[in-house]
């Protein structure tokens, strides 16, 4: 007998289970827990690897993959130190910046920001930053016009909008080490050109001008205060970053991203493994089920078997029956978790969306995370690991009730026995 036979009659069993509520109604809930398992696990996942996604498409492509900043500064005579830096092995692109610390003034409102200070001929290399420039204004910004683009944050919580003037107070220069006082805070009105938004903490924190408005505002002349790089690889940053260090000769310090998000990638590689397990362990509660499925079916269809062993069917013969069984829950309970899982995850984001407005105030707040709002990327590879795991444990789940079978007595059960 071939195991399209097996399959026929499992259909069978399945079939003739709709007489029977209990034995339907145990079905069912094997059915629904291996939906609820396959469904939040799929969600799960594919939030966590929305964060992974937004980590290094958004965050990773903004930030530079690593700094190389002079100890003394401002860093000058750095031309040949960039050739060097550029020579280096790993090393993508470069780009000279400035960084400090400035006040932004509107109507007696100050609010404390990170400016960079960036070449614009460069800054597109080792940033996507340009790329969330709201408009043209990325095209329109030019050196030496005092011109800033403002983080969308900053410029919302400020009521300032494109072609609003401001003033920058430098607070980096204002105090003199040598005669151990605050000097006057230096104010420069500069004109709001554009605003970038990246949909996070960002865009609460930071400003850019061209490098050489910020040279003039910190009477830096043609110096710097480092190189921001870019690597072709973002997990070997620190020792590029090193190499590219050492090469200059220079009394520098050297750091990557990993000083300040790495945090955030082990978390989010923690956080997977945590819900790997945990719904695992959900799937298999759940495919057990198959276990208390099947003994009832056994008791339920004893006879059958019984018949179909006087008839000369062999123990693999049984034995695929009940596999074919637990197959068939698990496919059927594995394609709705699959359908309902994929669904919500591929709407997500909107889904979360529609909660806010209901709710009245944000799931992920920008001032506290990097991004605020729930991203979510389906991954094939996910998908096929969720089947394999739950066809698997459905098998598995279906071969103490099958081996149970196999052990059946004809005589005694057709003579009316109970026991087998």
């Amino acid at each position: 007998m071939s195991l399209f036979y097996t399959l026929v009659i499992a259909f069978r069993f399945i079939q003739s289970t709709k007489k029977n509520s209990l034995i339907s109604l145990i079905s069912i809930i094997s059915i629904l827990c291996i939906v609820l398992g396959i469904t939040t696990l799929i969600i799960g996942l594919s939030a966590i690897n929305g964060f992974e996604y937004e980590l290094k498409n958004r965050i990773l492509s903004i930030i530079p993959h690593g700094e190389i900043t002079a100890i003394n500064q401002p860093y000058l005579n750095w031309n040949n130190d960039l050739i060097k830096i550029q020579k280096t092995p790993g090393v993508v692109a470069v780009s000279p910046y400035i960084n400090f610390i400035g006040l932004l003034e509107k109507k007696n409102i100050l609010k404390i920001i990170k400016i960079i200070g960036v070449d614009l001929s460069s800054e597109k290399t080792v940033s996507s930053l340009p790329n969330f420039i709201l408009g043209d204004a990325w095209k329109e910004f030019k050196q030496k016009n005092n011109e800033i683009i403002l983080g969308h944050g900053i410029a919302k919580e400020l009521q300032i909008l494109p072609g609003d003037y401001i003033y920058i107070l430098n607070i980096n220069n204002t105090y003199d080490k040598d005669k151990l006082y605050f000097q006057q805070l230096h104010k420069n009105l500069v004109k709001v050109i554009g605003v970038f938004k990246l949909n996070g903490m960002l865009d609460n924190q930071l400003a850019i001008v061209p490098l050489q408005d910020a040279q003039n505002y910190l009477g830096y002349n043609n110096g710097i205060n480092g190189f921001k790089i870019k690597v072709n690889n973002i997990f070997k940053a620190n020792k590029i970053v090193y190499n590219a260090g050492i090469n200059t000769g220079n009394f520098i310090t050297i750091k990557s991203w990993i000083t300040d998000y790495g945090y955030m990638y082990n978390d989010i590689r923690m956080v997977r493994g945590i819900i790997y397990i945990a719904m695992i362990l959900l799937i298999s509660v759940a495919c057990f089920n198959i276990i208390s499925t099947l003994l009832t079916i056994l008791k339920n269809k004893s006879i059958d078997i019984a018949i179909l062993k006087t008839y000369g069917a062999k123990n693999y013969f049984i034995y695929a029956i009940f596999l074919w069984y637990g197959l068939i829950i698990g496919i059927i309970g594995c394609f709705f978790g699959l359908l309902i899982g994929i669904s919500i995850s591929l709407n997500l984001t909107d889904i979360t969306k529609y909660i806010e407005n209901i709710i009245g105030h944000p799931i992920l707040s920008s001032d506290i995370y990097f991004i605020d709002f729930l991203p979510s990327k389906v991954r094939i590879i996910d998908i096929l690991f969720i089947i394999s795991i739950t066809l698997i444990l459905s098998i598995l789940s279906s071969l103490y009730p099958a081996k149970k079978a196999i052990t059946i007595a004809p005589a005694r059960i057709l003579n009316g026995s109970n026991n087998y």
